[in-house]
């Protein structure tokens, strides 16, 4: 047994421990309100990084959200479940309040995932890694780009486009525009 990885394995083996690579998990935060074809550009890209992706379903002080927490997480797992991937991924969606790095210290993540459409989101997201990382150092912040066919696509507008009535069928999965549709039906 000259070869290292035959004494590595052998090692492993006499001491009784079972290598296993290490699952890389990720959280989304955000309040999907409505989950778009901007966020779903954010988690199929996620996907290619990470083993599992949490999309953490927030409360934002600053929000008054049109669809119920439970519409968001059911409409976030049914999109996940028709994404074609490159590779297996994981997806759970799970409802949070708090900081969004107390949530990934909770749920397991070790990284916060977010989507950059423009220099706007750029500095905003900066500040926001700037302060999570004073807070929570162990956990790291990875900004993914937005695909040109997805960098306008914006959840306020969306929404905005629904309460006027417009064709929201190049910004959101259907199932999303139904979502919305009820709730607009309900104001």
């Amino acid at each position: 047994m000259s070869n290292p990885d035959d004494l590595a394995a052998a090692s492993e083996i006499a001491y009784g421990r079972v290598m296993t690579s290490p699952s890389r998990v990720a959280l989304y935060p955000g309040t999907f309100d409505p989950l778009t074809f901007g966020h779903l550009d954010v988690i199929r890209k996620g996907a290619a990084l990470f083993d599992r992706i949490i999309i953490a379903v927030g409360a934002h002080p600053g929000k008054t959200p049109l669809l119920l927490l439970e519409e968001r997480i059911a409409l976030i797992l049914e999109a996940c479940a028709m994404l074609t991937l490159d590779k297996p991924c994981e997806f759970e969606a799970r409802a949070f309040e708090g900081l969004a790095v107390e949530a990934a210290r909770g749920f397991g993540a070790s990284t916060i995932l977010r989507g950059l459409r423009d220099g706007a989101d750029f500095d905003y997201e900066m500040s926001m890694a700037g302060m999570n990382a004073a807070l929570a150092p162990d956990i790291g912040t990875i900004f993914l780009p937005a695909s040109p066919e997805a960098r306008h696509v914006n959840a306020t507008l969306v929404r905005q486009i629904a309460k006027l009535g417009g064709d929201l069928s190049a910004f959101a999965p259907e199932a999303s525009i139904a979502a919305l549709k009820r709730a607009v039906g309900r104001l």
